[in-house]
């Protein structure tokens, strides 16, 4: 039972729609996953493992934390950056399999720190959805210099071409720190004619923001709405932001866009 009946996640979530809310998990041990899905889990869509540190996990921890997820109804994925390293070794294939047997269902191709070409990352997508998985693509660069030289149109264009090749989604590039990458200027602060631009040449049901930091998530919500999709959420945060999207929070209170 609810403490505040009128308050439950279902009846709220109806009224609000709340969007996808993808959280960061930096090395969460199993038993902390599990404590944290009983308070939380109703307000989480997905997980991405950071950077490559699951292979300095045992598989066996791997595929407890990836079952726990996904009986709460949460599904995790390994981060891009796992990708690339396999990819640069010429090892994709057995990334694959090997993420299949850890028993992923979705995978993130990102280019962040390498260099794809558009012709290429297609076709890796395709590749991963071939072989039975589905496709979350990002689009950025991780270096800020090489990320400032992607300009608006190319980058719509990008997103485009993920799509086209089967990506349900498409991640945009913020790293864990949300600075100076992407739609986000040196302090943090959102470049809002940036965004302006992408969401009225995209999908934004399409898009997933990365916006680690509070106030990158209360502008998207008041941007955007409730339904608006966000990634690279701390742990500390996923309880918090759904407060701001459901206007139970001062920052978001009676300024909801539904």
């Amino acid at each position: 039972m609810y403490a505040f009946n009128f308050l439950t996640p279902a009846r709220i979530r109806e009224q609000y729609n709340t969007g996808i809310t993808m959280m960061l998990d930096k090395g969460l041990g199993p038993s902390m996953v599990e404590d944290f899905l009983r308070i939380a889990g109703e307000h989480l869509d997905f997980v991405k493992f950071g950077w490559g540190i699951i292979g300095l996990c045992d598989r066996d921890i791997i595929r407890e934390k990836i079952r726990i997820y996904r009986d709460y109804g949460v599904e995790a994925h390994p981060g891009g950056t796992l990708f690339e390293i396999a990819y640069i070794q010429g090892r994709f294939e057995e990334y694959l399999r090997e993420a299949e047997k850890l028993g992923f269902r979705y995978l993130e191709i990102s280019d962040g720190s390498i260099d794809l070409s558009r012709e290429e990352k297609t076709r890796i997508i395709e590749d991963a959805i071939d072989h039975g998985f589905k496709v979350i693509s990002e689009v950025g660069k991780k270096d800020p210099r090489k990320d400032r030289i992607i300009g608006l149109s190319e980058r719509v264009e990008l997103v485009k071409d993920d799509l086209r090749a089967g990506a349900e989604k498409v991640l945009m590039e913020a790293r864990e720190g949300g600075q100076n990458i992407g739609v986000y200027d040196e302090k943090g602060d959102v470049k809002e004619d940036e965004v302006e631009y992408l969401i009225d040449h995209l999908p934004v049901e399409k898009l997933i923001w990365e916006a680690p930091q509070k106030n990158q998530q209360v502008y998207f919500i008041l941007k955007i709405g409730p339904n608006v999709n966000l990634g690279n959420i701390p742990p500390e945060d996923v309880i918090s932001l759904e407060s701001m999207r459901r206007g139970l929070r001062g920052d978001t209170l009676g300024k909801v866009k539904l």
